[in-house]
């Protein structure tokens, strides 16, 4: 993680602000501006933690501060700890850390070792913009709270990024959810991470999600998730991707040649200039002619198609996956003017 100091610009700025709020500090609106205001807040982490409060970012900062992002701590227990006591001292719940660390046994503590002790809030920010990290963060934090679900990598994108996944349940019926083909619009990767965590609080809850039975649904079905899938686009869009970095030089140069796409707001393709919802198989014949007849014949912000069938590296990690799987349900989110997107491949709701 980069150093950040007072005045600078960034979007980093965000986990900052995110991650002192968490432990409790006054941070002002979420911006990614580092003012006077937020300043004052390092340096009281700084002083609480023991560090030199230069009200910098440096790493020693940034590796305390990290444990609000992924929303859990490492604790080694000593003599005369009980789980009340440890969760008292740490932001946290007596039941947070039984489902977090599965077999412990609370009337006998094993002295000198390691438990996983998750912080008393939600993981899921929904005021924040996204980033490949922020996911990284997040998908971190519900592997560690809710040890029972799976979690990985597709594989990884143009700029190495990786494409997470994660599986959530034991049944049979295999079903896929995926979010964030177009960078800007990214506002559904937190939507797909929200219900995420929602599902597996009401699973381990033995509580109904949206008058569905957690812990049956979890039985009779695999939720699979990739909440990221164009992990370079969103960084472009959401000002995560250093603008001193190539990537970034390069997308400045293709959205040059479509000057009427505002930029980086107007950016729906991966980092290299391709559509990844057009890049599939499915009609892709149909709809290059219905591009290249409107202008996009070259790699674009929007609605390039691609040199083929995927040829982009992301949309055919999507496939790969897909076929790796008998999916009985797919379903891609896309938000413009409001609207969701469903793609269904041969569901049948009674079966």
């Amino acid at each position: 993680m980069q150093k950040l100091n007072p005045g600078n610009k960034n979007y980093y700025v965000y986990l900052v602000r995110l991650a002192l709020r968490r432990a409790g500090y006054r941070i002002g609106e979420m911006k990614d501006v580092f003012d006077d205001e937020l300043k004052g807040a390092v340096e009281s982490f700084q002083k609480k933690n023991l560090i030199t409060p230069d009200g910098s970012v440096n790493s020693e900062t940034w590796q305390l501060l990290l444990q609000y992002l992924y929303g859990f701590n490492r604790y080694k227990i000593e003599a005369g700890d009980t789980l009340f006591k440890i969760a008292m001292n740490n932001m946290s719940t007596v039941r947070l850390i039984e489902i977090a660390n599965p077999g412990i046994e609370p009337l006998n503590l094993e002295i000198n070792s390691i438990i996983t002790i998750p912080y008393n809030f939600d993981i899921v920010p929904t005021d924040v913009p996204y980033s490949s990290e922020l996911v990284r963060f997040i998908i971190y934090g519900l592997k560690a709270r809710y040890p029972f679900i799976d979690a990985g990598s597709a594989g990884r994108s143009v700029l190495g990024n990786p494409l997470y996944y994660i599986k959530a349940g034991n049944g049979e019926r295999e079903v896929f959810y995926n979010a964030s083909h177009h960078a800007n619009e990214w506002i559904t990767t937190p939507l797909l991470l929200l219900f995420m965590e929602k599902y597996l609080k009401s699973y381990v809850n033995n509580s109904d999600i949206w008058n569905n039975d957690a812990k049956k649904l979890f039985e009779i079905a695999s939720l699979y998730m990739i909440p990221l899938v164009n992990p370079d686009g969103v960084d472009l869009v959401t000002g995560a991707l250093s603008k001193e970095s190539q990537a970034y030089k390069d997308a400045v140069s293709i959205a040059e040649q479509y000057s009427d796409i505002p930029f980086p707001d107007g950016w729906k393709a991966n980092i290299s200039g391709d559509d990844l919802n057009l890049n599939y198989p499915a009609e892709w014949e149909k709809a290059k002619e219905i591009k290249f007849a409107k202008g996009y014949v070259s790699p674009a912000p929007r609605d390039y198609v691609g040199i083929a069938p995927l040829s982009a590296i992301e949309s055919k990690l999507i496939y790969d996956f897909t076929k790796k799987h008998n999916f009985r349900l797919t379903l891609s989110y896309h938000t413009q003017g409001g609207v969701i997107y469903w793609k269904f491949l041969d569901y049948n709701p009674e079966g």
